[in-house]
């Protein structure tokens, strides 16, 4: 679906005539907002990359010139959210002739004209199919002064083909898959992105290693159902031999998948976890409910005593992993009863973290038509009861970890405190986030660097490590500190001793935080 409709609003539309300065003399900037998941995030890294490329560079601290809405469409607040932002840029493009506004992402593909019925502003919509079309429609609605719709309903060339702009050196994204096969009736994410399409294992083993040679040392493969991947080859156990071909690569310290569905989890996965030696002891499994009756509503083809199963085969193979998982409270139909099984689940489950959503009503689900909604107090109380308890299970488990000496990569990232306590950040191999001083007189790590530290307190939400004495510090300078410097330099214009990897700017995106509950 391609369309060209007149802006509504031709004082505030863009042209090449128009800017203040031509392009000879000022690179036009942008700016990229992000909602959602981790594969929209990965999205945004191929925008990012394809406007540069375009010629476009980052804006800092002044108003972009165009500015991008990576949308999501999974929560009922995304809609508020979009509309809202746009409807704060209104003022800010009327004031800057020849800014421009574009709308991507889930909520694009799913909403499509009524974006530019709700906002006549914006200048181009485009799909979760079609990223790589985002350059040509901005130049298209600057030339012919009208906005510009096109959305596919199909994938016109997998996102990994396209240039990349990634945000941090030392962690990267990797999509092995894109699309999902499954029909939850609570996701509208199938509809959005259509079918699983999956990538080659030499395509995605030679972006690894790309990677890898720019510097970094962590990568996270990720698919809608990442462990579903190899479905459209017609191999069962293509996903636990990516796995282990990722052990096969020299310089790639830690690798990371998300997210799996526990339906198609398999032993030959697990097994491929815990004689990996860069695959980390962590998984992300989202559970949704532990009530049977509502996994079943749901259409969720698993019940809550294979789910309990396959983490008690986790935790054997690999006694100290650290689960996290996604739990919807207050689905349609959801008794007391039903709710008091997930808490029994979570009891039993000792998540290391949760990502706990209220369910709300997404139009084009099954889950919207269903009888039985709940009454918003119902779902706030129950909510409220689920993350008292899962706050209680992750400080317990976090106490646990007192004593234990662990490796942290150190993130760019750093603590709300980190100004009054000193401390910097980073994740362990199982991705808990900890917060360590560097004792003085020792040499004090970059973002990419290793350090191997004790931890002395423990909270719900974080680790503390603070070292005595040097004697109980130990750094270890990695490849990817060495491109963090490299990309700083880059960043100051300042010469590189040596080149080579770094490029320009970042070269991949680093985890991002992980929050225990949304509500």
């Amino acid at each position: 679906m391609s369309l060209t409709i007149p802006s509504p609003a031709s004082g505030t539309s863009t042209s090449a005539t128009t800017d203040t300065a031509s392009p000879a003399a000022r690179q036009r900037t942008y700016q990229v907002r992000t909602f959602g998941c981790q594969m929209n995030v990965h999205d945004s890294e191929r925008m990012a990359g394809m406007l540069e490329d375009a010629g476009y560079v980052p804006a800092s601290g002044e108003h972009a010139d165009v500015v991008v809405f990576n949308t999501c469409a999974v929560r009922e607040n995304a809609d508020n959210k979009l509309y809202g932002n746009l409807g704060m840029l209104a003022p800010v493009k009327a004031a800057n002739p020849g800014m421009q506004i574009a709308v991507g992402g889930c909520l694009a593909q799913k909403d499509r004209e009524t974006i530019l019925k709700k906002a006549p502003w914006v200048d181009a919509v485009f799909g979760t199919h079609n990223v790589g079309a985002l350059p040509a429609l901005l130049e298209r609605a600057r030339h012919n002064n009208e906005a510009q719709l096109e959305i596919l309903e199909s994938l016109d060339v997998f996102p990994s083909t396209l240039p990349t702009k990634r945000d941090s050196v030392y962690s990267g994204w990797v999509s092995i898959s894109v699309g999902c096969n499954n029909t939850c009736t609570f996701c509208i994410v199938p509809a959005l992105r259509g079918k699983e399409k999956d990538r080659r294992p030499g395509d995605i083993l030679a972006e690894i290693q790309a990677l890898v040679d720019d510097g970094a040392i962590e990568v996270t493969l990720l698919g809608q159902n990442v462990n579903s991947y190899g479905v459209e080859f017609g191999d069962r156990q293509a996903f636990s031999k990516l796995l282990r071909a990722c052990g096969e690569i020299e310089g790639l310290e830690r690798v990371r998948f998300t997210s799996p569905h526990p339906a198609a989890f398999t032993d030959d996965v697990i097994d491929a976890m815990a004689e990996t030696p860069n695959v980390m002891p962590q998984l992300h499994m989202p559970l949704q409910s532990g009530s049977d009756k509502v996994l079943k509503d749901m259409k969720r083809s698993y019940r809550s005593t294979k789910f309990l199963g396959i983490l008690d085969k986790v935790r054997e193979r690999i006694p100290h992993a650290a689960i996290s998982t996604d739990i919807i409270v207050g689905f349609p139909g959801e008794t007391e009863e039903d709710f008091q099984a997930t808490l029994d689940v979570v009891e039993k489950s000792r998540f290391a973290t949760a990502f706990t959503f209220q369910y709300s009503k997404r139009p084009g689900t099954p889950a919207a038509d269903l009888p039985d909604q709940l009454p918003k107090a119902v779902v706030q109380e129950r909510f409220e009861r689920l993350t008292a308890l899962q706050d209680r299970i992750a400080a317990e488990e976090n106490a646990r970890q007192l004593g234990r000496q662990v490796e942290v990569m150190v993130t760019a990232q750093a603590g709300r405190k980190s100004e009054e306590t000193h401390r910097l950040s980073g994740r362990s191999q199982d991705q808990r986030l900890v917060h360590f001083s560097v004792p003085e007189g020792a040499e004090k790590p970059r973002p990419g660097d290793l350090v191997t530290v004790t931890i002395t307190e423990a909270a719900a939400f974080h680790l503390v490590a603070d070292p005595a004495s040097a004697a109980d510090y130990s750094l270890r300078r990695s490849r990817a500190g060495d491109a963090w410097d490299r990309s700083q330099a880059d960043s100051c214009g300042a010469p590189v001793a040596g080149g080579g990897a770094g490029g320009k700017g970042g070269v991949s995106l680093g985890m991002p935080a992980l929050p225990v509950r949304r509500s």
